[in-house]
């Protein structure tokens, strides 16, 4: 008597792998383990270089001080300012690209033809390929002229210009898995909207995006996290001055930018100064971590309602 389908299948599920199957299953594991030990490298990087700071310099200076000035001879320690500049063009990107990239998402899943989807997607993608000392140049010597016809009191450098230039950055990101959401969404779903006499874009609006909301907010989270960490954009078009305001006018200096600034090799290794980069660093580390994990929950939650 042969064997059945089930038989088979079971047979094959407990035969002995090839050596090829097993070669490639110890170098996918091996990837495995080195993205692991660089991620835990660096948290030790960060985690023990910073020690070397937070022996000279208290938590209470470093979150309790309102100015950043740690290579002036009147050092002050507040981080805050960094901080600051770091929310106000992150803020201004994401008011940006929200509703340009979730209008671009909307109209790609539901209103474009599959000929004008395959065609625009990857157009759309292509902002995020771009060198972002291109975006930062772009920022500075076009988007910044053009705003100080218009807004009154605006310097040459500002994070106005920063923030908008990051924002197109960052549409990518938002449209691209604001459209997988939305597509994601059951057809059931609109099927039932259109059976109670809604019209599509009525649907859309109180159906689909109401559906795919944690696949978007997911999106966003991840822009934001994007956002936080651009270095070049902020380093060439806002400015290198540490300020605690939110005037987005004023140049103003983010986490990434004053790294930048001290990492250039002029600081001598060991010093105030040079733990201060490590400090930062990981202030940005755990910022970045939070939104990070939040968005990881998110997505999460997209992918067992899909399911």
């Amino acid at each position: 008597m042969h064997p059945g389908p089930a038989e088979r299948s079971r047979a094959d599920l407990f035969a002995p792998r090839r050596p090829s199957e097993r070669i490639i299953g110890s170098v996918l594991m091996a990837c495995a383990l080195i993205s692991i030990f660089v991620t835990v490298g660096i948290v030790l990087v960060l985690a023990v270089q910073s020690m070397g700071f937070f022996r000279e310099v208290s938590l209470a200076k470093f979150l309790g001080e309102r100015e950043w000035t740690p290579l002036f001879a009147n050092a002050h320690f507040g981080v805050w300012p960094l901080v600051c500049g770091t929310l106000v063009t992150s803020a201004i990107a994401i008011l940006f690209a929200l509703p340009l990239g979730l209008l671009a998402a909307i109209y790609l899943s539901e209103f474009a033809t599959d000929r004008t989807r395959r065609v625009l997607k990857p157009l759309l993608e292509v902002l995020a390929g771009i060198p972002t000392v291109v975006y930062g140049y772009f920022a500075l010597t076009f988007v910044s002229p053009l705003l100080q016809k218009v807004v009154p009191g605006m310097g040459t450098f500002n994070a106005l210009s920063a923030g908008l230039v990051m924002g197109v950055m960052i549409i990518p990101i938002i449209a691209s898995l604001s459209e997988d959401a939305i597509y994601a969404v059951p057809p059931s779903l609109r099927e039932g909207a259109f059976a109670l006499g809604a019209g599509k874009l009525r649907t859309v609006l109180k159906v689909v995006v109401p559906a795919a909301f944690s696949g978007i907010a997911a999106s966003v989270l991840l822009g934001v996290s994007r956002a936080i960490g651009e270095t070049m954009i902020v380093a060439v078009a806002a400015g290198q001055q540490p300020q605690f305001t939110f005037d987005p006018r004023q140049a103003i200096q983010t986490m990434t930018a004053y790294i930048v600034q001290v990492s250039k090799g002029d600081t001598p290794t060991g010093t105030l100064a040079y733990h201060t980069i490590f400090a930062v660093g990981l202030s940005l580390f755990v910022m970045t971590l939070v939104i990070n994990v939040f968005a990881h929950r998110l997505k999460q939650r997209v992918l067992k309602g899909a399911g």
